[in-house]
């Protein structure tokens, strides 16, 4: 396997950098924002002034827009698809309602949609339980500066997900902000964002299905352009860890090369996916199709993502006959042995952009391909994601994939 793939850009920067932007006074102007569905949704929502705002599945444009919306007068409605209408935000709201925030459940108690009546936030101290979703976090704190009080964050329990919080935290920084740090707790005074150019990196997180289409060829050189050593994202972390799988990562003054290496075949690999839930997918479905057994922990967010990313895994896995197990909500395991494959499988995408990533390269490895549905659902984080395939030698027709090694 041999390619050269412009990856998008990172979704993860380019949703906080367009919440930051938007609250400076005079924004500038951001490049190479990433295409993606989430993306779009949030660039409609900032831009349109509409108050009714329908982010559809963008789960990160639910979250970061519940705390920007709040704080900024007018009257609001946010909602989103069905599936949103049952992602839990009660967490969030109770904190931004403890720091002045009026927001009412226009549907079910504790799920979107929410009516919003904004106005400046008064601010002042709130706990929260560091074991939600980081997203919760960040959008306390990126609207915190325009708090009339500032905002103290205490944060309960075992902290999921650091490296996005760093990543809010570091960009806030980038936009003149002060931010205390004391252990788990966070200090932001009332302040003004100081607005600045600011070009958005490649993402680390798209990157993983390429390590995984390295980590199953028999030889590869894979270029990745974009991407860097001193990236502010968490999931380069994906590069030692499929290091383990023997896929070496090369840095370049254009970003990365990626080459298939040999090392000995690992009995099993345990990891802890707390501060990098996202890549659990890709390295689940990789260790299967490579026959690894494993133990996966740090988990517990994967319950409330697009969809039940615990179960799915489970599901699909078990239909090539890997009998892939979920544990206490939290932990994924698989021991090695093998069931009866389904004579034709077809993975099922839940309407998640990350099944269907996942899988695919899945494809390589056996002699018919496999079949998928729904495969749009990429255009949620990498809509250019079946034509770079299809680039590096992949066939891709409508709910089928034959990858070439």
């Amino acid at each position: 396997m041999q390619s050269a793939v412009r990856l998008p850009a990172s979704k993860s920067i380019s949703n906080r950098i367009l919440i930051l932007n938007a609250l400076s006074e005079h924004p500038c102007e951001i490049l190479n924002l990433s295409d993606c569905d989430d993306t779009g949704a949030m660039l409609r929502a900032l831009q349109s002034g509409e108050p009714h705002v329908d982010v559809g599945a963008a789960g990160t444009a639910m979250r970061f827009l519940t705390a920007y919306l709040s704080g900024k007068r007018g009257q609001w409605t946010l909602t989103g698809t069905e599936r949103m209408k049952n992602r839990p935000i009660r967490i969030l709201v109770d904190a931004l309602r403890t720091l002045g925030a009026i927001i009412e459940y226009a549907e079910k108690e504790g799920f979107p949609p929410l009516r919003i009546e904004g106005r400046r936030l008064q601010g002042g101290e709130v706990w929260l339980d560091g074991g939600v979703s980081s997203q919760y976090i960040s959008a306390l704190l990126m609207v915190a500066p325009l708090m009339s009080d500032g905002l103290k964050l205490h944060l309960t329990g075992n902290l999921i997900s650091k490296p996005y919080l760093r990543l809010t935290v570091r960009l806030m920084r980038c936009f003149g902000a002060t931010v205390f740090e004391e252990g788990q707790t966070f200090t932001v005074s009332p302040q003004r964002y100081a607005p600045v150019p600011f070009t958005v990196e490649a993402d680390w997180s798209a990157a993983s299905y390429w390590y995984e289409i390295a980590a199953l060829s028999e030889r590869a050189e894979i270029e990745l352009n974009g991407l860097s050593a001193d990236s502010l994202q968490g999931d380069a972390a994906i590069a030692p860890l499929f290091d383990r799988l023997g896929v070496e990562t090369v840095y370049t003054p254009k970003g990365v090369l990626l080459r298939r290496i040999q090392r000995a075949q690992l009995q099993e690999t345990v990891c802890d996916f707390t501060d990098i839930p996202d890549m659990a997918q890709t390295f689940a479905v990789t260790c299967a199709t490579l026959g690894i057994p494993f133990s996966f922990s740090g988990l517990q967010s994967l319950k409330i993502k697009e969809t039940d990313r615990l179960t799915a895994l489970c599901t699909e896995l078990r239909k090539f006959g890997y009998r892939v197990e979920e544990r206490d909500g939290s932990i994924l395991t698989w021991d090695g042995s093998r069931g009866e494959a389904e004579s034709a499988p077809v993975v099922a995408t839940y309407e998640d952009h990350r099944m269907a990533m996942a899988f695919a390269p899945m494809a390589m490895c056996f002699a018919d391909g496999i079949r998928m549905t729904d495969i749009e659902v990429v255009s949620k984080s990498y809509p250019g994601f079946w034509d770079d395939l299809r680039q590096a030698g992949f066939s891709v027709e409508k709910i089928r994939l034959c990858g070439i090694l």
